[in-house]
């Protein structure tokens, strides 16, 4: 949930021109991120839980893209980049343990 707030306060840096490009792309990337593992939690069998869990990390590696680009673009500096890096490197190694731990 953290990662998704944190990742809409960056994009408020962005420019008004990427409103409906990467912006968009990456605050729709990085919410998703918990709302699959929400989708998935509920009602669903341990295999359909494990599919949505797949989903999450693919959505955390499109965001992981997304900060590439911003990066490029110089909408977020070195600094910025590499501590949304690091943190989508932890979140991304937690995901991929918890949905080896879903049997």
């Amino acid at each position: 949930m953290d990662f998704g707030e944190n990742i809409d306060a960056m994009i408020k840096k962005f420019p008004d021109r990427e409103k409906f490009n990467l912006s968009s792309q990456v605050l729709r990337a990085g919410d998703s991120i918990a709302l699959n593992i929400s989708e998935g939690s509920i009602g669903q069998s341990n295999p359909e839980f494990r599919k949505f869990l797949g989903y999450s990390i693919r959505s955390l590696a499109e965001v992981v893209t997304c900060l590439h680009k911003a990066k490029r673009r110089n909408y977020i500096d070195k600094n910025e980049f590499q501590r949304f890096y690091d943190d989508s490197y932890e979140l991304m190694n937690m995901l991929i343990a918890f949905k080896r731990g879903v049997k």
